[in-house]
């Protein structure tokens, strides 16, 4: 048979494609060469092929590393694990058709003076794995493929899902336009249809979400399952999710649980994020503080590794109950209008509106995204202007270095001498960042202190942050963990979300501090919380804001599952105002007391007066007044509510839930109105009601004759009391006869009374006929 029929004929036997060495030589010109029956040009191999044998070349190193790190029993047990794998690998290495089928494939074996290890495509257009039987490939031109034809055709299936995957995310990466993202998820979507794991599970979450594919939870739900089923830790976490949360599936807090176990072992954070949030809840598992620390502690590890110079990006907590009652002032984003003025002054020269769109767009938030081009185009205008703090903030970019900026210790160190001479804290505190780690000068422990401590002296987190690591580690000072708290303390005030770290392992290891598993929880939590995933919150918020309710409460719920209270409040709200049609109309109110519960517990004061009304109306649970009256307790005792103490005011006023106690309810009215100045208004009315009701029940319960008894006439009017007394009475009367006359003159007689008048006969013409 010729090359060209055993080419264009793949389905063909793998026996009928094996040539003799003569043949295949013969064929074809000097200038290529055929390898295991395909032509190899000798310009080189493709980069498909170079990175196969780079990846298996990372994996063995790895293996090797792994290895160093077991001791010998785990050793040996590894490498009889190895042999029982090698014994059921063993037909795969067998060579299949060729010239030499049958017979074990020789690792390793020399082809085109390099030596392979395992299987590989060199030298086969259709990319067919293949292996030589004998060490000198050239010499003996043995060979075989590697895998049948179904396993060759499975492989190049996969291959090609992988490169329409690679392109659907270059697409999402590269672009930051709606409808280019929508091409980009076509693309993962058929990646998907061809079972690629990586593919399933972006477009298992697009529609979960309804990110740039029509929201779609029961397809979601069955691609969450297969992922599952293959062992996908996202998958597990999601389907978790579905049935903490019941959608799609019926609620299950047992098989959420499981779900979410899997998907940590699977090395899931948000998996292990969720956990920390139940066990340090106690939602489906007995409250357990150290459990929450294990979980939160590895997030939080993950989360500060991934934190920057600059401290990441800004998360911003939108509350959309806040923003009903006062919109643009709750959410604090930045009008569109607003940043077009910011704009304008930017582009007249006007050097603070510079540096504070470089920082709005270095970090982000406020509605603004994260664009560093932009930030350092403004920070560049306002630097030549001779603004320190643009000149320091150069010099952070540059030793961050990014896609937009090269790293450079030489420029940074330029910006942060000519800064931190300028006396700015920032440009200090990057020169003790370049003396305590050698960028671009000698390591000096000592300036590294001295710039640091003036920029902590100006109040600049990082320096305090970095000056209380020094003390911490002992760095160029002696250890002293109370200084280190003392500036971690600091540092955190400012929100730096390394400091919150630093101090959770020290209150989590008793370093300096009496150990302290609840407050480093609650520390460690909130380093969590300002993980990637919190971008979700400004993505779900623009879901609502678009009018998109159902894409909105889902994306809320997830982050209410990992324990944000804002999200918590949020999803409750959304579905308190009944906007979203994927939960049941009966299902809503339950739910919304769920999560108001939880933002509840969580310290957000309208959650807690929610909870309140909620079981004061009777909304998704029983009418109970006393859990209403301990609700709105709570909220006035710890967070001084207005609300929460004008409506004990009007329980106590009603005898709601409590024995019924007016000067209690004035008590709590009052409160109200010192409380806040908005509940002054009700707060009048209320009490005008009061004071009606109470003079009114003081009328009912006095005996009048007793008051009258005890009234000494003699004292209140004076000795002739009686004299006064007749006189005004005789005018009184007076006064009745008088308009008694006038109003009896003015009534008409009765018609009884009237003379008779005699009736006249009508006119002749209108006589009747005789």
């Amino acid at each position: 048979m010729s090359l060209l029929d055993e080419e264009g004929n793949q389905d063909e036997s793998l026996e009928s494609k094996a040539l003799s060495a003569e043949d295949q030589v013969k064929d074809h010109s000097t200038g290529t060469r055929v390898v295991a029956g395909q032509i190899f040009l000798e310009s080189g191999k493709s980069d498909s092929q170079s990175e196969n044998e780079e990846n298996f070349h990372s994996q063995e190193e790895e293996k090797e590393n792994s290895l160093e790190e077991l001791n010998s029993l785990e050793m040996s047990n590894l490498l009889n694990k190895d042999l029982e794998e090698a014994e059921i690998q063993s037909p795969v290495l067998t060579a299949i058709g060729g010239t030499a089928d049958g017979e074990p494939c020789h690792f390793p074996f020399l082809f085109m003076e390099k030596e392979y290890a395992e299987c590989t495509a060199d030298g086969r257009e259709d990319g067919r794995l293949w292996c030589a039987t004998t060490y000198d490939y050239k010499k003996d031109q043995k060979w075989g493929f590697c895998e049948s034809e179904e396993q060759s055709n499975k492989r190049r299936q996969m291959q090609e899902a992988e490169d329409v995957y690679q392109i659907g995310m270059k697409i999402l990466n590269e672009s930051s336009k709606k409808t280019q993202k929508k091409v980009a998820y076509q693309y993962l979507l058929k990646a998907a249809d061809m079972n690629h794991t990586k593919a399933m599970e972006k477009v298992s979450y697009a529609l979960l979400f309804g990110d740039y594919l029509k929201q779609n939870i029961q397809s979601s739900k069955e691609l969450f399952e297969k992922l599952t089923e293959e062992g996908s830790p996202k998958g597990q976490m999601a389907l978790g999710f579905l049935y903490a949360s019941g959608l799609g599936v019926n609620s299950s807090q047992a098989k959420a649980l499981v779900y979410y176990t899997f998907g940590a072992l699977g090395g899931n954070l948000i998996a292990h994020m969720i956990l920390g949030y139940r066990y340090w809840a106690g939602i489906g598992v007995l409250q357990s503080c150290e459990s929450a620390l294990t979980h939160y502690r590895l997030v939080a590890n993950h989360v500060a590794s991934d934190i920057s110079l600059t401290g990441g990006t800004v998360v911003q907590r939108i509350r959309l109950a806040d923003e009903v009652e006062n919109p643009g002032m709750a959410s604090g984003m930045l009008e569109e209008d607003l940043i077009q003025y910011y704009q304008f002054l930017a582009e007249k020269g006007d050097v603070q509106a510079q540096v504070g769109l470089g920082q709005l767009h270095l970090h982000g938030g406020r509605g603004v995204e994260q664009n560093h081009q932009r930030a350092f185009e403004y920070f560049n205008q306002a630097a030549n202007a001779g603004n320190s703090h643009a000149m320091a903030f150069l010099g952070k970019m540059y030793s961050e270095g990014s896609d937009v900026v090269p790293q450079s210790n030489e420029t940074a160190l330029q910006y942060f001498k000519k800064a931190a001479d300028m006396g700015n804290p920032v440009g200090q505190s990057g020169l003790g960042m370049a003396y305590l780690y050698g960028r671009g000068v000698p390591v000096n422990y000592e300036l590294a202190l001295k710039y640091f401590q003036k920029a902590a002296e100006q109040g600049w987190v990082d320096g305090q942050l970095q000056l209380g690591s020094m003390y911490y580690n002992g760095i160029g000072v002696k250890k002293d963990y109370k200084q280190a708290l003392k500036y971690f303390n600091l540092a955190s005030q400012g929100g730096h979300i390394l400091a919150f770290y630093n101090l959770a392992q020290m209150h989590a290891t008793g370093t300096g501090v009496m150990r302290s598993c609840h407050t480093a929880v609650e520390l460690f939590k909130n380093v969590c919380e300002r993980g990637r995933w919190s971008e979700r919150l400004m993505t779900a918020y623009n879901s609502y804001k678009d009018g998109d309710s159902n894409s909105a409460v889902v994306q809320y719920l997830l982050l209410a599952e990992q324990g944000y209270e804002v999200a918590q409040s949020n999803a409750a709200f959304i579905l308190d105002q009944k906007e979203a049609s994927i939960v049941g109309e009966n299902e809503t109110y339950p739910r919304a007391l769920l999560h108001w519960n939880r933002a509840a517990s969580q310290g957000y004061t309208v959650a807690r007066i929610k909870l309140g009304d909620y079981h004061f109306y009777g909304f998704g649970t029983d009418v109970d007044y006393e859990t209403a009256f301990i609700h709105y307790r709570l909220a006035s005792e710890q967070q001084h509510s207005a609300q929460a103490m004008f409506n004990l005011g009007y329980m106590h006023e009603k005898g709601l839930g409590i024995k019924q106690d007016i000067h209690l309810a004035k008590r709590f009215y009052d409160m109200a109105a010192e409380a806040s100045p908005d509940a002054q208004v009700p707060v009048f009315l209320a009490l005008c009601k009061l004071g009606v009701i109470y003079s009114l029940q003081y009328i009912r319960e006095i005996n009048i004759r007793e008051v009258f008894s005890h009234i000494d006439m003699d004292q209140l009017l004076g000795p002739e009391w009686d004299l006064y007394l007749m006189t005004i009475i005789a005018l009184l009367l007076g006064t009745i006869i008088a308009y008694r006359q006038r109003q009896h003159q003015a009534i008409p007689r009765p018609a009884g009374l009237r003379p008779a008048v005699p009736q006249q006969e009508p006119p002749p013409e209108h006589q009747p006929p005789q």
